[in-house]
């Protein structure tokens, strides 16, 4: 029997032009259009893609990168931006389905940046815009908080039902479960091209063992572990997709911060792959370089594999458990009440992404969802 979709989906292990938008997004319009015409109906791109993902946070005392925060700031963008508009249009003409992961600038502060993605569709709409919601370790230094308005599963009919969580959300248990509440048949993960845990030189490497201090993050293992468990506990297909740190990248890093070269050197960079219902690795990966990594998902696999655990159907405790997700968009603006500001935040809000040639719907909230499903209570 088969009733659900089958899925062509591409996962992009890229990397940016360093903290350079336009460039950045000329290549992601490269990356889309490559996609399509291998048939992929959904195409996702890393953590922060655009422009870069602040790697120096990691690496050097925030004193010491001031320059790399005001770089990162000034290309960052606004979701009513151009930038977003074209890639919008590039998924309409191309007729594909795109996850892509930006830095996103506030309007109310030239300072506040959050790490944000949107899901857009095949007809050019903005079906999810999400902000991660809380910064992992020293990307706190760069990061706002996000909130719960992008924590929804979207009815995608082509894709599927399809969720995302950005990097690290992965190891949020009750971020996750609000994702499996909703009916979630398709997992999208999004990481950095490494993940510096620990300071390394020549003199702490030499005679070095697995559990001496000077063993790094496994960036891969870790990342691939935290998708598995949630495909296995959800039952469903996971994408992950992870940014590539190319010579270029490096360089950047190491002209600021020479003192990084043998910590990056030590790390393992991420990779772009596919994880069955079973927390299985099926289709094409990418790791170690630039590339796209395909495969074809059958999403009536999903259905198996709930007869033994289905955590949102039989075998929950909806008298035990409670989880109640708010999912109530945080601006600035949210402090002013008065009837002029209140109309301008109206207006700004359904101006995401338009021009003469998108309607109002473009905006729209993804249908069904504005109700509790299998003991998740939306506010």
């Amino acid at each position: 029997m088969s009733w659900l979709p089958k899925v062509r989906v591409a996962a992009c292990n890229v990397s940016p032009v360093f903290l350079d938008t336009a460039k950045t997004v000329q290549k992601t319009v490269g990356l889309i259009q490559e996609a399509a015409r291998n048939r992929a109906d959904l195409v996702v791109f890393p953590e922060t893609y655009i422009p870069a993902y602040p790697l120096w946070a990691g690496l050097a005392a925030p004193i010491d990168n001031h320059h790399f925060f005001t770089r990162l700031a000034h290309q960052s963008l606004l979701i009513t931006g151009p930038e977003i508009r074209t890639l919008r249009q590039t998924c309409a003409q191309a007729k594909i389905f795109a996850h892509i992961g930006f830095n996103e600038r506030s309007s109310a502060s030239v300072g506040c940046l959050w790490n944000s993605a949107v899901l857009i569709s095949d007809k050019g709409e903005i079906l999810n815009h999400q902000r991660k919601l809380v910064p992992t370790w020293y990307e706190k230094l760069i990061w706002a908080n996000g909130d719960g308005a992008g924590l929804r599963v979207v009815d995608t009919e082509r894709c599927g039902k399809v969720g995302a969580l950005l990097c690290g959300e992965n190891t949020n248990p009750l971020a996750r479960w609000s994702l499996m509440a909703q009916g979630e048949q398709l997992h999208i993960t999004t990481w950095p091209p490494v993940w510096p845990t620990r300071r390394v030189s020549s003199s702490q490497t030499q005679g070095s063992t697995a559990s001496s201090p000077s063993k790094q993050y496994d960036n891969l293992a870790a990342n691939r572990t935290r998708t598995s468990a949630h495909c296995f506990e959800a039952k469903c297909f996971g994408v992950m997709s992870s940014m590539y740190m190319d010579k270029v990248f490096r360089d950047e890093i190491l002209a600021a911060i020479p003192s990084a070269e043998e910590t990056l050197d030590s790390l393992t960079q991420g990779a772009s792959l596919f994880i069955d219902p079973t927390g299985t690795q099926v289709g094409e990966s990418v790791v170690g370089e630039e590339g796209i990594a395909y495969a074809d998902l059958d999403l009536n696999a999903c259905v198996e594999p709930k007869q033994f655990h289905d955590v949102v159907g039989y075998y929950q405790r909806f008298d035990v458990f409670d989880l109640k997700v708010n999912r109530e968009r945080l601006e600035a603006q949210n402090a002013f009440r008065d009837d002029e500001v209140v109309a301008e935040v109206g207006e700004r809000a359904s101006a995401v992404g338009s021009d003469e040639t998108w309607s109002q719907e473009s905006t729209r909230e993804p249908s069904g969802l504005g109700h509790g499903v299998g003991g998740l209570k939306v506010l």
